[in-house]
């Protein structure tokens, strides 16, 4: 619970930094949250880290897209703050590290595994954001919804 806490803090402090409205700041640190504990489920049921990024930005994606709805504004505040507990800096951090110190093994095991991140985070929000606007807005029969 502490992991998942500090999650939505972190995500709350992104959102203030990138001067995002305060009446969103709830709902940024419940994606951020929610994106966390969906990646420490996956990785404490045996999914490889990979695997648990990618479901946890499909949940982030999804939760964004609802709440762009909910809250009406842009889907990306709530992308962009919800994503930030799951990207893989501290694998970036390491494949660094160990070029500088001349360990190539170790950076490249350390540099794959943050690619394979990286690459879980774009597929995960490029399937959600696929899915059309008419699943996520609430509307009455007969209007368009844009």
């Amino acid at each position: 619970m502490i992991k998942i806490a500090m999650a939505a803090a972190g995500t709350i402090a992104f959102a203030v930094l990138f001067s995002v409205p305060s009446n969103l700041y709830l709902a940024c640190g419940i994606t951020g949250a929610v994106g966390f504990g969906v990646y420490d489920a996956a990785v404490f049921a045996g999914m490889t880290p990979a695997l648990s990024t990618f479901l946890a930005t499909l949940v982030v994606s999804f939760l964004s897209r609802f709440l762009a709805v909910w809250e009406k504004a842009p889907a990306i505040i709530f992308t962009v703050t919800g994503i930030f507990p799951l990207v893989p800096g501290a694998g970036i951090y390491w494949t660094a590290y160990y070029l500088v110190t001349g360990e190539l093994r170790q950076a490249l095991y350390a540099g794959f595994d943050a690619v394979k991140a990286a690459a879980a985070i774009a597929l995960g929000m490029i399937m959600i954001f696929e899915i059309p606007n008419r699943f996520f807005h609430k509307g009455t029969r007969g209007t368009r919804n844009i």
